[in-house]
């Protein structure tokens, strides 16, 4: 799959990307900047953006490693996300304007992530975007105080997810309380990773195991959910 450069932010002065144009129409369409997981700009989440696309929509996934690689950018990517701050999300902004900025961009724009990304999707939702859309995500510690004044947001998590066991409860409680338009839903029969389709290899069976398998009915209907939630908030104003 070609490889687009957009202009960077904090990390790095251009970021590699995928950039996933609508096949049908010319626009204007509003925008999703879609984030990866710790795996980093796989195929997989190449896809996801052109799944986005063929929705409607202007989707762009950047590469958070791009300043060098998975390697050395993971523990700071981390780092960032651990403190609501730094680099990364300077390169999130810097997505957003890319595509809030061409001509066939409404100018609205949605965040939507996976694992460390819907971490990102979750935190950025008080930043600028219009729409939030984080995939079995860590919720920051201070939840209520980092969400306050968040956008709409649809999450998706999976019961079996032994390591964000209560998050989408947890999550459901303080949008509620903090008046923030939101559609949470927990899959009974989802693990983590459930929207993604790794190309593990001989692995692939050790990520059942550890419960981060692809689970194709719980996919489809979160899909169902957040291109409906999508529409709704990004189309809108368009």
């Amino acid at each position: 799959m070609p490889t687009t450069v957009i202009p960077g932010g904090a990390s790095a002065p251009e970021l590699s990307a995928h950039l996933a144009v609508p096949p049908v129409g010319e626009g204007p369409w509003p925008g999703v900047v879609v984030v990866h997981e710790a795996f980093g700009l796989t195929n997989d989440v190449r896809q996801q953006a052109d799944r986005l696309a063929a929705a409607g929509h202007l989707a762009v996934a950047p590469d958070l490693f791009s300043a060098g690689g998975a390697l050395r950018c993971l523990r700071s990517t981390f780092r960032s996300l651990s403190r609501g701050e730094g680099p990364a999300f300077g390169d999130l902004e810097a997505a957003r304007q890319f595509l809030a900025t061409r001509a066939d961009c409404t100018g609205r724009v949605g965040v939507l992530g996976f694992c460390m990304g819907g971490g990102f999707a979750l935190v950025a939702a008080t930043r600028g975007f219009d729409v939030s859309a984080p995939n079995y995500g860590p919720l920051p510690d201070d939840a209520e105080a980092v969400l306050r004044g968040a956008c709409p947001v649809v999450a998706s998590f999976g019961r079996r997810d032994v390591g964000l066991r209560g998050a989408a409860a947890r999550l459901e409680t303080v949008l509620t309380g903090l008046g923030v338009e939101h559609d949470v839903v927990e899959y009974p029969d989802a693990g983590h990773s459930f929207l993604n389709r790794h190309d593990a290899g001989p692995l692939s069976a050790l990520e059942r195991v550890v419960g981060l398998a692809y689970h194709q009915p719980s996919a489809e209907d979160a899909w169902g959910r957040i291109l409906r939630f999508l529409d709704r908030h990004l189309r809108r104003a368009a």
